[in-house]
């Protein structure tokens, strides 16, 4: 992808009825914008990030966000942030598609 550019991240939505989608948007040194694409009942299991903080906001559809041992719903327009060493994952608890915007920083190596 070309950048600088207009971009609807929606629109580079990968579902996959095996696994959570994934598409790479934007990558640099200092940061990472993803898109996360659950069919209903995926999930990304709980994990952790040591030296990378991580924002998710959700631009359609709802579902479970898993912090430090909490579970939050989360549906559109939500935002939550996992700080580096926090672990944190994201179930689809719905029947519908979930699509998660997700930037990372620094990016991962």
């Amino acid at each position: 992808m070309n950048h600088p550019e207009l971009i609807r991240p929606e629109t580079l939505a990968q579902f996959n009825p095996e696994k959570m989608g994934k598409t790479t948007i934007f990558m640099s040194d200092r940061m990472l914008v993803g898109l996360n694409a659950f069919e209903p009942g995926q999930e990304h299991s709980l994990h952790g990030h040591a030296d990378q903080d991580k924002v998710y906001h959700v631009l359609r559809g709802c579902g479970l966000f898993l912090l430090e041992g909490r579970e939050i719903e989360m549906d559109a327009g939500a935002m939550l942030v996992a700080p580096a060493g926090v672990p944190h994952g994201v179930r689809n608890t719905s029947d519908d598609q979930l699509t998660v915007l997700v930037f990372m920083a620094p990016a991962p190596r």
